[in-house]
């Protein structure tokens, strides 16, 4: 990763080829950057969302993800979405790759879900069960 001092502009670019979804190589070349940190960012950020595996941690593919849907969603339901997320979901998969989520992974989570509230307390059973 590499990013360039424009001298005329007095801003940072990035330029630096990618494979896209079809697999042909591509040449990217963002300028405007106000330092070389968010230059070497944006690039950073450019090439996990291109990436085809999924060799990242939850909370970085959450924010990947939050990146692409919020825009296309309505507030509240975007809102519903971020708060399953960051009360339920990053708490406990957020140092995990995504790629070492296994299904075991998912039900010991969903009864750790199912055991504990926020206040503590147990959900409540399924309708119909112990009555």
């Amino acid at each position: 990763m590499a990013a360039y001092k424009d001298e005329a502009r007095g801003t940072w670019y990035v330029s630096f080829h990618y494979n896209d979804w079809t697999g042909k190589n591509r040449r990217k070349l963002k300028r405007g950057f106000r330092t070389r940190k968010e230059a070497l960012e944006y690039e950073q950020k450019f090439r996990l969302q291109q990436a085809t595996n999924l060799d990242m941690n939850f909370a970085d593919f959450y924010k990947l993800y939050e990146d692409d849907m919020k825009p296309k969603l309505k507030l509240n339901t975007w809102r519903t979405k971020a708060v399953i997320f960051e009360k339920k979901l990053i708490p406990y998969f957020k140092d995990k790759k995504m790629n070492e989520i296994s299904h075991a992974d998912i039900i010991k989570w969903q009864n750790e879900m199912i055991k504990y509230r926020n206040d503590g307390k147990p959900y409540k059973g399924v309708v119909g069960e112990g009555l």
